[in-house]
């Protein structure tokens, strides 16, 4: 497990998610992942739900955000939390990038 312990973003590909998304998965162990998400301006991460807690912070861009039928305009330096199985989804509106971090670990992420 030492060897995972630092990770440099210039070292880590994009995987390519179709749709004008992009991932990089940074570190993780059985209880947390991070994982950097670039949308392409008019993206949009569908609304969705999932048994993991969320929170997000926005690294650069601008995204409507909707949490549980309430929607709410982010921009770089913005954070929102999902609690567990409630549905949410982002659309961008500016070319932007989100980090995600997720409890317990995305194990569909891995596959």
């Amino acid at each position: 497990m030492r060897d995972k312990l630092f990770f440099y973003n210039n070292n880590i590909e994009w995987k390519n998610l179709g749709d004008g998304l992009k991932r990089k998965i940074f570190g993780h162990d059985d209880n947390i992942m991070m994982v950097k998400i670039h949308f392409e301006k008019g993206s949009i991460g569908y609304e969705h739900s999932h048994v993991h807690s969320q929170t997000t912070y926005v690294q650069s861009g601008v995204f409507d955000v909707t949490i549980d039928g309430n929607t709410q305009t982010l921009k770089e330096g913005d954070s929102f939390f999902v609690p567990s199985n409630l549905k949410h989804g982002v659309v961008n509106i500016e070319e932007g990038i989100l980090v995600d971090v997720f409890s317990p670990r995305r194990d569909d992420f891995l596959e």
